[in-house]
């Protein structure tokens, strides 16, 4: 044998342990930044909430008399201006829609800077079209005001109605101020309180949690991060701010080898959307479906009296009740490791998704299904 026959001999050999290999190897892990699987705690965003009025609507406001709190706030903006509407006067304006203002203060904020608002109409207002929202205070949690919001809406919807009939394209009754709130105070955080930062995982993960600290620790010393459960790693910080904000912005981009997730799959019983991820995996097993109709139809019968009988026609119904029961037959499904597999095994029950529902629930109850199973 020759040295060119040993060689392919040889190149053969390898290709046959590579396609060996790629069937029992398992799957490897995918390397992810910590930013995309954890966050800073103390470092989040906090919703604003406000009420106020839009003014200037073309006659599209809402109708004070089944909307009273609107003529309410409206008298009251008055008062304030040095406005005393006599008693017992009824107020029908109808450019003036009540409003909800809602925001999001992002970390960090500082007095003096922008956000951008969404406002909603909080009665009947048919559109809020060419309005005006007047200065509207926004407020946290803690009743405490973090912004004051106003400025002309902007809005995506155009409608049209005449003689009965209406055309609308998007929502008239919503809209959006870019820019239109100005921050008034800052949330604290305990960005520069203590030695040490929190990272929280988004997921209850503790092989997550130990790679995690491990990355932390291999790029910044041992020491640095220490996983104190499945959720929450702890990180010590440099005694300088500037030092700090250095340090976290090496961590964001530290890559993070991320273990296989559980297995799960996620129901939506509302739409009858199925989702599975690529950890499931199933049992043989033997699955019997078949679809049950129970059709009920109604016919009119006209009952009517002999000639000379003085009775009187009635009309009465004769219901139809058919039961149709297709046949199920019984299928074996083959044990699948993969995602394919598992795909083509539930593809080949023939079902649709709501009844597919049914068959997982039937599945895991039976052992077959290695997953599992939430419904939102």
């Amino acid at each position: 044998m020759d040295t060119s026959e040993r060689f392919i001999k040889l190149l053969i050999g390898l290709a046959f342990l590579a396609a060996s290999a790629a069937l029992w190897w398992p799957i490897e892990a995918k390397a992810v930044r910590l930013k995309e699987i954890a966050t800073v705690q103390g470092v989040r965003s906090n919703q604003l909430m406000g009420y106020g009025l839009v003014v200037g609507l073309d006659g599209t406001g809402d109708q004070t008399t089944q909307t009273p709190f609107t003529a309410q706030s409206l008298n009251a903006m008055l008062q304030q201006m040095g406005i005393t509407v006599p008693a017992g006067v009824s107020m029908q304006v109808k450019n003036v829609a009540a409003v909800i203002v809602t925001t999001t203060l992002p970390a960090f904020a500082q007095p003096g800077q922008s956000l951008d608002v969404n406002v909603s109409s909080l009665g009947n207002s048919k559109s809020l079209r060419g309005g005006t929202l007047i200065a509207t205070p926004l407020k946290g949690a803690d009743g405490q005001i973090y912004a004051m919001a106003q400025g002309n809406l902007v809005i995506s919807g155009a409608g049209a109605s005449a003689g009965g009939a209406k055309v609308q394209v998007n929502q008239l009754s919503a809209g959006r101020i870019p820019s239109g709130a100005m921050v008034e105070r800052a949330v604290p955080t305990p960005w520069l309180q203590g030695s040490s930062m929190q990272y929280d995982l988004q997921s209850d993960d503790f092989n997550t949690a130990r790679d995690v600290a491990n990355a932390i620790n291999n790029a910044k010393g041992p020491g640095t991060a220490e996983a104190i459960n499945g959720r929450m790693v702890n990180v010590k910080l440099p005694a300088q701010a500037g030092e700090r904000v250095a340090f976290v912005a090496d961590l964001e981009n530290i890559s993070v080898e991320r273990a296989i997730p559980a297995a799960r799959i996620v129901i939506n019983a509302r739409t009858g959307s199925i989702v599975v991820n690529q950890a499931v995996t199933i049992g043989p097993c033997a699955v019997a479906h078949g679809n049950l109709s129970v059709t009920i139809s109604a016919t009119p019968v006209i009952s009517q009296p002999n000639a000379l009988s003085q009775g009187q026609t009635v009309s009465t119904e004769k219901n139809d009740i058919r039961i149709n029961q297709e046949p199920g037959a019984l299928i074996q499904l083959p044990s699948g490791t993969r995602l394919t597999d598992v795909v083509k095994a539930l593809n080949s029950l023939g079902a649709n998704p709501q009844d597919l529902l049914a068959i997982l629930q039937a599945m895991k109850a039976a052992g077959a299904l290695q997953a599992e199973l939430e419904v939102i």
